[in-house]
């Protein structure tokens, strides 16, 4: 090396003031942040539509004999097109020669048709107790970007790919599960805000009647709030591209909830706001219409997670193995207790005074699922935040793979991905990730019903 030679400074080093003040633009008044979410918007919605049919609705893909019979009934191909030959009024799928695919109406259609006359010790339906209302998972972290949404989607549609029918709701104002799901909001009124309201508005209902008696002042009743006792859960469900997925879908005005429900709290502080969400659906029967809710929450511990995390029978927290999803896990849990905790203190007080019996928050289970895995790099952290959380967590951890990113980028889940698409061993492994999840998922909420039932027969 000559002796003349230096080492290149760091780019942050020798900054001129003056040339970076003439890159500058002008200084960014409010009006440029509306500019900025327009394009954000108009962009937001190219990128949703791909892949889209040209009346710009979302399909669900078919699925071909092969899929059908390794992951969806268990029969074998031979079986299948033996019994299909055998009774033409059965869905016949589409294609030529033994190359078939099935719509899932068709593949539901099927599952009915086996259940009834295929072996007696195989599941072609999945178990779900009679009697029984819906169990509602709440996936939920108030750190960003640690894979709520896409594991809710993937696990309503591995739900719905086993058989179930499913509601998903999504309560995060940025609404990707909304997107994802194909569904169209156009204001907060066809979000879950006015399920939220109705709560609110049938308190101060009750609240008048009991001060009108008493001869006290009534609480105002406004606009929104009379709008919102007109509204019923099943007003606010649309249908998806999946024909046993539903929605409740999200956008940006259901943050409002955010600044409305603690000015609600504050005019009638006798308001359970917790309880909202969780009167809704159970109150309209929805938890009888579907086998399975799941609830998508925003990265905060806000009014609107409050809702979901009450209204769960089980709660899913998905983090990263890292240091820094580690202890905001922690701190997560800590908020958790905190927040609980002191409403339960605040209300069972009240309740003592009264000689009502106390309340008590309780989830049949709670699951940490690590996301993005990568076992080449973070499997000694994997271990150690294994064995920190202990019972909390799943045993598998979802890998980072090839198809899951993909997938991400057509805004589609893996489950709505081709596999033609990509090398037959990339989607084994991509599928398997997802599906392996699915299982613990699955085995939570199947001991949580059977657990249910066996109390119900007690008595």
């Amino acid at each position: 090396m000559s002796s003349n030679s230096k080492t290149p400074l760091p780019p942050y080093a020798n900054i001129d003031p003056a040339q970076a003040a003439a890159k500058l633009a002008q200084p960014i008044d409010t009006a440029r942040f509306a500019k900025a979410a327009n394009f954000a918007a108009k962009g937001r919605d190219d990128l949703a539509r791909r892949g889209y049919a040209p009346d710009g609705k979302k399909r669900l893909r078919r699925f071909s004999t092969w899929e059908v019979c390794r992951y969806l009934i268990p029969v074998a191909p031979a079986h299948l097109r033996r019994v299909l030959k055998a009774h033409p009024d059965l869905p016949q799928g589409v294609g030529d020669g033994g190359s078939k695919w099935y719509s899932l109406e068709d593949i539901l259609t099927l599952r009915e048709h086996f259940a009834e006359e295929g072996a007696s010790n195989r599941e072609y339906l999945p178990w779900r107790p009679e009697g029984l209302p819906a169990k509602i998972v709440a996936v939920a972290n108030f750190k960003g970007g640690v894979g709520k949404t896409s594991t809710a989607a993937h696990l309503a549609m591995s739900a719905a790919l086993d058989g179930y029918k499913v509601l998903v709701i999504d309560l995060d104002s940025q609404g990707s599960m909304t997107s994802i799901m194909g569904g169209s909001v156009a204001d907060e009124w066809e979000t879950a805000f006015p399920l939220i309201a109705r709560d609110y508005a049938r308190h101060v209902v009750d609240e008048n009647a009991v001060r009108r008696a008493s001869g006290a002042p009534e609480l105002p009743l406004d606009e929104t709030l009379n709008e919102a006792l007109q509204v019923s859960p099943r007003n606010l469900i649309q249908k998806t591209h999946w024909p046993n997925i539903d929605l409740i879908g999200a956008q940006l005005n259901l943050y409002w909830a955010e600044f409305q429900v603690p000015v609600w709290r504050m005019q009638l502080g006798s308001w359970p706001l917790w309880d909202a969400l969780g009167n809704a659906l159970s109150e309209g029967g929805v938890l009888d219409d579907y086998d399975m809710v799941f609830l998508d929450t925003p990265p905060a511990l806000g009014y609107l997670t409050i809702n979901a995390l009450s209204a769960a029978d089980i709660l899913l927290v998905p983090l990263g193995a890292s240091f820094l999803e580690f202890d905001s896990t922690g701190r997560f849990f800590d908020m958790l207790y905190s927040t609980f905790a002191s409403i339960e203190e605040g209300e069972n007080a009240a309740r003592r005074r009264n000689g009502l019996s106390e309340i008590r928050f309780e989830w049949d289970a709670v699951r940490t699922i690590i996301t993005r895995f990568d076992a080449g790099q973070q499997t000694d952290l994997a271990n150690v935040i294994q064995a920190y959380f202990g019972d909390f967590m799943t045993a598998f951890r979802q890998d980072v793979t090839a198809m899951v990113g993909q997938a991400g980028e057509q805004v589609n889940g893996i489950y709505e991905a081709d596999y033609r698409e990509f090398n037959r061993d990339t989607y084994t492994r991509g599928r398997e990730t997802f599906d392996r999840t699915w299982a613990e998922v699955k085995e939570v909420i199947l001991g949580a019903w059977w657990r249910d039932l066996q109390m119900e027969k007690e008595g």
